[in-house]
């Protein structure tokens, strides 16, 4: 959620510009350790939101993966008027809404993670409150269209302006806040047996 302190932040915290330029720059040459070097900086924020926007840890992975690839391979054509990061996060949003418009409409929803209430104070009816809101909740992800998926998880989620929003997906800032503003209606409805 913003303000969380989960936002990103437009280039890896432990990349200083001039490093990570380094490292792009090698790396578009064909130097493969210095993308080793970018993939382990910037591959656990590319799979969480990966994972965040698929909801599968698995499809997520094989999302940052072919993600990757493709970078390696496209890295030569980066003009760098955006940093790696942000080039980087619209691949892998890209990614990320093609796996999710391919999917059949039914979402499994064992597929969410569950989070896991501490011991002490778990009873076995607020479990069972608990897991039914969760997959209450994926259904409604579920009946969102892709696009307004998208939006509302980069908004939502991973914090991002309306403006990064657009940039990322290469959609209008008017369409953007459509989606966000949708998608928030839908699951406001889905969601209103459990305020």
């Amino acid at each position: 959620m913003p303000g969380d302190g989960n936002q990103l932040t437009e280039r890896a915290p432990d990349a200083a510009p001039s490093d990570e330029a380094l490292l792009v720059v090698r790396a578009g040459e064909g130097d493969e350790e210095a993308f080793e070097v970018l993939v382990r900086r910037h591959g656990p924020v590319m799979l969480q939101l990966a994972t965040r926007l698929l909801g599968d840890r698995a499809d997520a992975e094989d999302a940052v993966q072919d993600a990757f690839v493709s970078a390696w391979r496209k890295l030569p054509e980066f003009r760098r008027d955006a940093s790696f990061h942000t080039w980087l996060y619209r691949i892998v949003t890209n990614r990320c809404l093609n796996r999710l418009r391919a999917r059949r409409p039914a979402a499994d929803l064992d597929s969410v993670p569950e989070q896991a209430a501490p011991e002490h104070q778990a009873s076995p009816a607020r479990a069972v409150e608990s897991r039914a809101a969760v997959g209450a909740l994926a259904e409604a992800m579920a009946s969102l269209s892709p696009e307004q998926r998208v939006c509302w998880v980069l908004r939502e989620m991973q914090g991002l302006s309306y403006e990064s929003i657009a940039g990322t997906v290469g959609i209008s800032l008017q369409a953007v806040r459509g989606r966000v503003f949708r998608a928030r209606r839908s699951l406001t409805e889905a969601m209103s047996a459990w305020r």
